[in-house]
């Protein structure tokens, strides 16, 4: 085809046929370079048992975990320093949250090489790295190993600027997210609307005071963290013996790290689509790999379940949108997220029965399911 007016041809191709076309992806390209172990997956039992490869800029070994959902808003990179080992420092235009599944050690954080911080980190461990600024890792031990695994906002940030070197290798100092101030890691922090707890490092997440949430049900407990001044977010939630949290949905991209408790599970299904089961226990992590995708969490284990969400953006928990109020515990029925227990398939119940039923753990639910064959339980955050 020749265009009126111009010399300039334009080849012809069959529709659809993008044969000729090589997208290039910045994100890939950079996980290539780095030669580390990529696993494509969204629940994983127990992540001190994954097998890793080396990554030697992270001190030792490590693997990068991608949901299996081609936008993706973060990732994961599991990470392990050997015993004496550290990492090389780094600076990178994403943001990071880390939290220590086992090992102890230090990390050295900063912008002016003069001025550098240091903070001590243990098993259970949740700290930001301040977006852009310097840092590096090391362990504590000798002997034993130290692994962690981080939540970043990699894959968007690289593909937007398309550019390995942009991000890694800019020399621009966030003063305004972090600024060296003696007590940016000292654990302490202030809380805000009853349940928002701002603190750039929590020493002991597994153990941290939680606040009632009454309106995702059951007893459970919850705080919704502020870290590093990061757009992307995180939160904690605990619920009792024999119950489950409403079912409810957002973006993509949500990591549920299990940080306490014996067992559970959760479903993920697209509305209307058949459930999946992913089985967890301590150590796990269970990752929402679609857009808009229900999710329902399930303690099936003789004491409390605590788990740690880390995700992109604030996900409506916190913000109204359209005068509609709080999308992440209103009904779907008017307009928000979250299915109320009344609404849910009797299926999903006379499941989870079967399930403690299997383990001898009487079901507490009866309060807030009409159709439940167990017990009244806690019917507020105070009572297990």
């Amino acid at each position: 085809m020749v265009m009126q007016g111009t010399d300039m041809k334009i080849a012809e191709t069959p529709e659809g046929d993008l044969t000729d076309f090589q997208h290039d992806d910045a994100y890939d390209r950079w996980q290539k370079q780095e030669g580390v172990k990529v696993i494509v997956d969204f629940a994983f039992e127990d992540l001190s048992q994954i097998e890793l490869g080396p990554w030697e800029r992270k001190g030792g070994k490590g693997a990068i975990i991608n949901i299996p959902n081609d936008h993706l808003t973060n990732d994961s990179h599991l990470v392990e320093i050997a015993p004496g080992g550290k990492s090389e420092p780094e600076h990178h235009l994403y943001e990071e949250y880390c939290y220590i599944i086992s090992g102890r050690g230090a990390t050295n954080i900063w912008n002016d090489e003069n001025k550098k911080q240091s903070f001590e980190w243990h098993a259970g461990s949740l700290f930001a790295i301040p977006l852009n600024a310097s840092y590096q890792h090391f362990n504590g031990s000798g002997t034993d190993a130290a692994r962690y695994i981080s939540v970043t906002t990699a894959p968007p940030a690289l593909r937007l600027y398309n550019d390995i070197d942009f991000i890694f290798k800019t020399e621009h100092a966030f003063k305004g997210r972090y600024d060296a101030g003696g007590d940016f890691f000292n654990g302490s922090g202030e809380l805000f609307n009853k349940r928002v707890w701002e603190s750039n490092f929590i020493p002991n997440a597994p153990d941290m005071a939680l606040y009632g949430w009454k309106e995702r049900g059951a007893g459970g407990v919850n705080v919704m963290l502020e870290m590093a001044k990061n757009s992307s977010k995180a939160h904690m939630s605990e619920f009792p013996v024999g119950t489950y949290k409403k079912a409810h949905r957002h973006g993509p991209g949500a990591h549920l790290l299990l940080l306490s408790g014996e067992e559970g599970y959760s479903l993920l299904w697209q509305d209307g689509g058949e459930r999946r089961k992913a089985d967890w226990k301590v150590g796990g992590m269970v990752i929402v790999p679609g857009d808009e995708m229900f999710h329902q969490h399930f303690n099936t284990g003789n004491t409390r379940a605590r788990y740690l969400a880390i995700y992109t953006g604030s996900l409506g928990d916190m913000k109204p949108r359209s005068n509609r109020g709080w999308l992440a515990d209103k009904s779907v029925k008017e307009g928000g997220w979250q299915i109320e227990y009344g609404d849910e398939e009797k299926a999903i119940h006379e499941e989870y029965e079967a399930q403690l039923a299997a383990k001898g753990v009487p079901c507490n639910m009866k309060a807030f399911i009409p159709w439940c064959t167990g017990n009244v339980g806690p019917t507020d955050e105070r009572r297990t």
